[in-house]
């Protein structure tokens, strides 16, 4: 006999539809998966068998069982076809009779029948609903995160055994009732702008980094507060819209790191890699594409501490996502693109030693290895930094000071109402100035005769390059978008110029 169970496979961050076909026919007794099966999928078969018959259940003594998952030119991967597997079997051999065609089932099975956590179940049960699909069985654990799809009804499982009585009508499962996107209205915790002292050079230029979605790039000695005031960003960005929490929830999803007990992702994400990050530890990548850190951070911040330590190749391929906003894994079997438009903020010290032109303490570094430390970050990369941002120590009577600065409260308030600028002017909640094409920078970026004066001299002086002469515009109009201002004016370009590379000696 032959049976159909609907499923579902993750390529890249998109759910694929497949079919899970069982058919028990003569021959000698055993359990093939064909349809290019990892070895995950291949292992099923144990699994199955053993849940199957503790569940109260019996898989067919005789006859040869083959499951074919279709289509078969996409790799399946991963525990989730246990389920629909044990269902197919099932419908096949006559213990239990159900019309799926209107169904996706997913999940994973333990030996005593048990359906554990899968994850991706958000892309999955999204794809379902496109294609029509009006009902979806699902692990109880994943429930909640499935009912964020609005417009399909959610059967949450918990056991096997279970499935098996609801199908049957002898003990129906309650369905789960959609999830609400609550999101919080504050940003995640973190360091306050307020029990920072001094730097209040810094803080402004995190302040235009947040408002414009401009990359930083801040430079100092130890202990001066870098990794502080870069931890202290989130508190003042705009909290995720409803479209960008699934759209980091399922990214998170997809590579198992929801947070526990927590369907959607309510905070933007900050992710900050140790130095000795991989590859495709940083980009994504395996013999099937995972999301890297470039995509865990996306709508959120990249911290990138030590900048030069990194390794030169894992620093490189940033190049693509801080210019695209997408970065694409190539394979053989084929190619996977990931979002990435994340705020890229990095810290470094000015020299190995790091304090080089520390009024304090002497350097120790000759010229020749405070230069070969410099170049371990190419032109090219920092040339796709809008903000570079000097933060030297911090003197004695700023931090024995008992008062409190400007709070992030206040800050953010002036981030959003730039924001709420640049989403009228772009039609777009999601981008920001730094995302500005050539045309829109001629259309949006007017400059008035003293603008243009100071900009013709300060690249004839400073030698700009195309992109970084594109740069200092989006970040001069975003810096007059903070002033209320319609118009870019001499003094907005003047502040834009001072965040160029300079000479830290």
């Amino acid at each position: 006999m032959l049976a159909r169970v609907r499923s579902c496979a993750v390529v890249g961050l998109d759910g694929v539809l497949v079919e899970v076909e069982v058919f028990i026919g003569p021959g000698n007794p055993g359990l093939t998966i064909v349809g290019l099966p990892d070895t995950a999928v291949q292992e099923s078969r144990e699994r199955v068998r053993a849940a199957i018959r503790n569940s109260g259940a019996r898989i067919p003594l005789s006859g040869r069982i083959t499951v074919n998952l279709a289509p078969a030119d996409i790799r399946k991967e991963g525990p989730a076809y246990d389920l629909p597997i044990a269902l197919g079997i099932l419908l096949a051999s006559g213990h239990v009779a159900a019309d799926l065609d209107d169904t996706v089932v997913l999940g994973e099975l333990s030996l005593d029948g048990t359906v554990r956590h899968t994850h991706g179940v958000l892309p999955m049960v999204g794809v379902a609903r496109e294609h029509g699909l009006r009902r979806a069985i699902v692990p109880a654990e994943d429930a909640a995160e499935a009912a964020l799809v609005e417009g399909i009804e959610v059967i949450p499982v918990r056991h096997l055994g279970e499935l098996i009585a609801h199908l049957a009508g002898s003990r129906p499962i309650a369905p789960v009732g959609p999830t609400p996107v609550e999101l919080d209205g504050d940003p995640a915790s973190g360091i306050d702008f307020a029990e920072i002292k001094g730097q209040e050079h810094v803080k402004r230029g995190l302040e235009l980094a947040a408002a414009g979605g401009h990359n930083v790039l801040a430079v100092g000695p130890p202990g001066a507060g870098k990794t502080l005031l870069a931890r202290a960003l989130p508190t003042i960005l705009p909290p995720l819209t409803r479209e960008e929490a699934l759209e980091v929830t399922r990214i998170y999803s997809v590579a198992g790191l929801l947070p526990s007990g927590s369907p959607l992702v309510r905070h933007r994400p900050f992710r900050a890699p140790h130095h000795t990050v991989s590859y495709a530890g940083m980009i994504g990548g395996g013999a099937w594409p995972r999301p890297g850190e470039v995509t865990l951070a996306h709508r959120g911040v990249l911290f990138l501490d030590e900048l030069p330590e990194f390794s030169p190749r894992v620093l490189e391929v940033l190049r693509q996502p801080l210019e695209d906003r997408i970065v694409t894994i190539s394979r053989a079997s084929g190619a996977v693109t990931y979002p990435a438009s994340f705020l890229l903020v990095a810290a470094m010290n000015p020299c190995p030693c790091g304090y080089h032109g520390d009024p304090l303490r002497p350097c120790t570094c000759s010229a020749h290895e405070v230069n070969r430390y410099r170049k371990r970050i190419s032109g090219p990369l920092l040339d796709r930094i809008d903000i570079h941002l000097h933060v030297p120590r911090v003197e004695y009577e700023k931090l024995a000071d008992h008062r409190t600065g400007e709070p992030s409260a206040a800050v953010r308030a002036r981030v959003e109402a730039a924001r709420a600028v640049q989403r009228r002017r772009f039609g777009d909640p999601r981008r920001l100035n730094s995302d500005m094409t050539p045309p829109e920078i001629r259309r949006y970026c007017q400059l008035d005769d003293a603008g243009e004066r100071m900009l013709r001299a300060a690249i004839e002086r400073l030698g700009l390059s195309a992109r970084a002469y594109h740069r200092v515009l989006k970040l001069a109009r975003t810096i007059a978008d903070l002033a209320g201002s319609e118009r870019i004016a001499a003094v907005h370009v003047a502040e834009a110029l001072q965040y160029r590379p300079q000479d830290l000696g």
